[in-house]
């Protein structure tokens, strides 16, 4: 498997670049590369580079998560659809130079743009007429509730519904039914911390059982898992459980589960360990 291009370089970026900075870079590369333009035998595969580079690096979540971890901090953000990367299938419906040229010279005044979603809907969104207006109601879930999904008994215009949420929905999400569209806000898990599917988890561990290695026992969504640490495990070290994360909903499929080491150094050694210490010094 090809080894993924550092972001920052894919868009021509420093590590310092800031929001506006990514924003126009992601605009002259996409106009570039869009397929329906560049008829260059790679323009799809660097079109697919690009969106993936700043569907991470446009989200100030993801993008922290980059910094810190690298691609092991994004990993699973494309979905799960096999092969394709970014946030977006693209669909456009008349002369596509006319619309290069227009947005180039300066002619398009759709307002600013914040993600991928923004420039490409409105640029190459399906025309499809409006859908039919229907009343929201929107509903409060626990962490929990979202990660394993839920049905619930809710009263809506006077009349007791029940309501399946399914496994996996993420804040924000609508969930449209026949009468109504249900949009539900989650609290914030107090062991996990969610970036898409993924989960990420830190385990904290004494700097003996850092040097000299363990085993941890981490509490998954579903059970239990004991997890070896290997000896000489850096702070900050990133380990993968695949396919432990959240389901994306309606799917057999699921994000990943990262545990984050987090070695304890303590700001006092007894006698006998500082003793142990100064001879291991003495020996290097």
């Amino acid at each position: 498997m090809a080894t993924k291009r550092d972001y920052y370089e894919v868009l021509g970026l420093a590590k310092s670049a800031n929001s506006d900075e990514i924003k126009r870079a992601y605009r002259k590369l996409a106009l570039k590369w869009h397929p329906d333009k560049n008829k260059a035998a790679d323009a799809t595969d660097k079109f697919k580079e690009i969106n993936e580079a700043y569907s991470v690096l446009s989200d100030t979540h993801k993008k922290a998560q980059y910094d810190r971890f690298g691609h092991a901090g994004v990993s699973s953000q494309a979905g799960p659809a096999g092969g394709q990367q970014g946030p977006f299938q693209y669909s456009y419906s008349g002369d596509i130079g006319d619309f290069f040229r227009d947005f180039s010279q300066g002619g398009y005044s759709g307002g600013d743009f914040n993600n991928p979603f923004d420039i490409f809907e409105s640029f190459f969104g399906s025309r499809t007429p409006p859908r039919q207006q229907k009343t929201i109601y929107r509903m409060e879930l626990t962490f929990l509730e979202a990660a394993r999904g839920i049905e619930k008994t809710v009263k809506i215009n006077n009349e007791t519904k029940r309501v399946k949420i399914p496994a996996g929905v993420s804040s924000g999400t609508r969930i449209r039914f026949s009468e109504f569209d249900i949009v539900v806000d989650i609290e914030e898990s107090k062991m996990y911390q969610r970036e898409g599917q993924d989960l990420y988890y830190e385990l904290h561990i004494d700097y003996a059982d850092a040097i000299l290695g363990t085993t941890a026992e981490i509490p998954t969504l579903e059970k239990k898992v004991k997890t070896r640490i290997k000896p000489g495990t850096q702070p900050n070290t990133v380990i993968r459980l695949r396919g432990f994360g959240l389901p994306y909903p309606r799917t057999n499929q699921k994000g990943d589960f990262y545990i984050v080491v987090r070695v304890t150094i303590p700001s006092h050694v007894s006698g006998k360990e500082k003793k142990l210490l100064e001879e291991i010094q003495g020996g290097k």
